[in-house]
């Protein structure tokens, strides 16, 4: 069975069915956490959809760049912001008070972001951050809006945010190739279809048959060659 950790404002929900539906290795464990990279440490699971970067990632990983997340602003639903629906930019941010920003990093903080969402609910503030978190974070009182442009109300750029598979180097395995392969838009019949296990006897006995094989193919051209000098005797008689 193969356990995937997934980061919270990702829906790998259709890739969950298409590798129960198109693969045999056992089923599929997701597990939802704020750190799918701590779970992967642990050995806790064997595969992790994470947000990156992340300083942890190295070159005992391997990585699956996916996707890059949107930017986005969490706003309070009673605000201007909220009313007009708009794309919001850096001089509509001037002078609010921002209660998460992406760090410069670009590590992004889920419990941060979540203790954030909780003060704009309250009308304080608003809050930068991957759009497709803070629609998963987001409570009724809060709006999340896209950001328009790459920077925040400082005029500073918003570090990029992408979503990717890591997994470790030694833990490679046929289920995780073939989760990525799904993940990455492979079809049914382009999946690596890995072949059955033979026993002992099994390989034995075809080794036999090759050895019979071969021995059945030098008898035949031992007996073609045969035929062929006997014919060509022939005709030199014939001739004399």
């Amino acid at each position: 069975m193969l356990r995937l950790a997934f980061v919270t404002g990702t829906e790998p929900g259709k890739w969950f069915d298409r590798f129960a539906q198109r693969t045999d290795h056992g089923g599929l464990m997701p597990l939802d956490s704020e750190d799918p990279l701590a779970l992967l440490d642990a050995g806790q699971a064997d595969l992790a959809l994470a947000r990156l970067p992340d300083a942890r990632v190295g070159q005992d990983h391997h990585v699956v760049r996916l996707y890059a997340e949107a930017r986005g602003v969490a706003v309070p639903k009673g605000s201007i912001f909220a009313e007009a629906g708009d794309p919001v930019g850096a001089p509509d941010l001037a002078g609010e008070m921002v209660q998460y920003r992406v760090p410069a990093s670009g590590e992004v903080d889920v419990a941060q972001v979540r203790a954030a969402l909780a003060v704009v609910a309250a009308n304080v503030g608003v809050a930068v951050a991957p759009r497709p978190l803070l629609k998963i974070l987001s409570r009724k009182q809060v709006v999340p809006l896209p950001l328009a442009g790459d920077a925040d109300e400082r005029g500073e750029p918003v570090p990029e945010t992408h979503i990717a598979l890591v997994w470790r180097r030694e833990a490679d395995s046929d289920a995780i190739q073939d989760f990525v392969g799904i993940a990455r838009g492979r079809t049914r019949n382009s999946l690596r279809q890995a072949a059955p296990r033979r026993s002992a006897r099994e390989k034995a006995k075809a080794k036999q048959e090759r050895r019979a094989g071969r021995a059945q193919g030098e008898q035949k051209k031992t007996q073609r060659n045969q035929h062929r000098a006997g014919t060509n005797a022939s005709n030199r008689r014939r001739k004399r």
